[in-house]
């Protein structure tokens, strides 16, 4: 398996101007977003069809992941996810400003989206990189529900009431399965990890228009059957802040940890058949490999190929990374 050229990824982001957008991916991560004020979305590490990530540095520069998953395969992604890939990438790796509120909205599982879309469901998670204070964000419901009385209120225009809403501050984390309403408020930087699958069902958008006056459009009857309307007591995930390791979320797409590197810290990856990626939220330094080094700075995702086995980050100001790898 031709594996000796492969190294450790950088992507060009793809920037995403959405009418809730702002300046901080820009200002706070050094997105290249042309100074745009509603650059909403900046797509890290993507397989989307026509939305397709390409290298930025190294031997590989210009090169599409798309193409280097169809050369070096299980080298690169994992043997076993490209057994069951192919190759479509799984995950979706994003950076999200929101200047302004998004709208009310949920995912289907892969069950719906497949007999719809011919689509992967939109599992996600939200890390959250930056908030302004008094930030809040819908996650779930606050109360038990059912179907039939949620169109009653949804038809009554007091959808609101029933949502959970949440204050969100930095280093909070929520895990959000397909079915979940949701959404992210004003002032809030997200790191998100996802399934491949630019399927949303928006039920609500707050009335508003584009640059053109007109609305966007909604897909309240499509969302019936995607929601998930279980009342959880819980929606935030608990973990340890102060932890050097610390485990987020572990699901059937994907696993992520948050690393903490004051000096540095070694990753052993024999025991994961799948790639790494590693978004870096706060910090700089180097990464080692193979006798190699290449350095990260904060906002940037680098996907470590299956083919390189350990690593060791050598921060050179306390770095807080999200460690990502695909289920199999």
């Amino acid at each position: 398996m031709k594996s000796i050229d492969l190294y450790p990824l950088k992507f060009n982001p793809i920037i995403k101007d959405k009418i809730w957008g702002g300046t901080k991916l820009e200002k706070l991560l050094n997105k290249p977003t042309n100074k745009s004020k509603i650059a909403g979305e900046s797509w890290e590490i993507s397989g989307v069809p026509n939305n397709v990530s390409t290298v930025s540095e190294g031997s590989l520069v210009g090169r599409s992941l798309v193409d280097l998953i169809d050369e070096y395969k299980g080298a690169l992604v994992g043997n076993q996810v490209y057994a069951k890939f192919g190759n479509k990438f799984p995950l979706l790796i994003k950076f999200i400003d929101a200047n302004d509120d998004l709208s009310i909205q949920v995912h289907p599982d892969d069950v719906l989206a497949h007999e719809r879309h011919n689509s992967f469901g939109k599992t996600e998670m939200w890390y959250v990189v930056d908030a302004n204070e008094g930030s809040t964000l819908i996650t779930g419901f606050n109360r038990k529900t059912n179907k039939d009385e949620y169109v009653r209120i949804f038809e009554e225009g007091r959808i609101a009431e029933i949502l959970n809403k949440e204050v969100a501050e930095v280093d909070d984390v929520f895990f959000l399965p397909a079915g979940r309403v949701h959404t992210i408020g004003k002032g809030l930087l997200i790191a998100e990890i996802q399934q491949t699958s630019d399927v949303t069902y928006r039920i609500y958008d707050f009335d508003r228009v584009d640059a053109d006056g007109n609305s966007r459009e909604l897909h309240v009857e499509e969302a019936l059957d995607a929601i998930d309307f279980t009342f959880y007591e819980q929606y935030k995930t608990d973990y340890n802040k102060d932890a050097s390791e610390s485990e987020l979320v572990s699901c059937q797409y994907f696993a992520t940890n948050r690393l903490l590197v004051t000096g540095n810290t070694k990753r052993d990856y024999t025991s994961f058949d799948s790639c790494v990626i590693l978004m870096c939220l706060e910090g700089s330094g180097e990464i080692v490999y193979n006798n190699k080094t290449i350095s990260y700075k904060l906002g940037d995702s680098i996907l470590i190929p299956n083919a390189i086995s350990s690593i060791e980050i050598n921060s050179t100001s306390n770095s807080k990374i999200l460690e990502v790898t695909i289920s199999n």
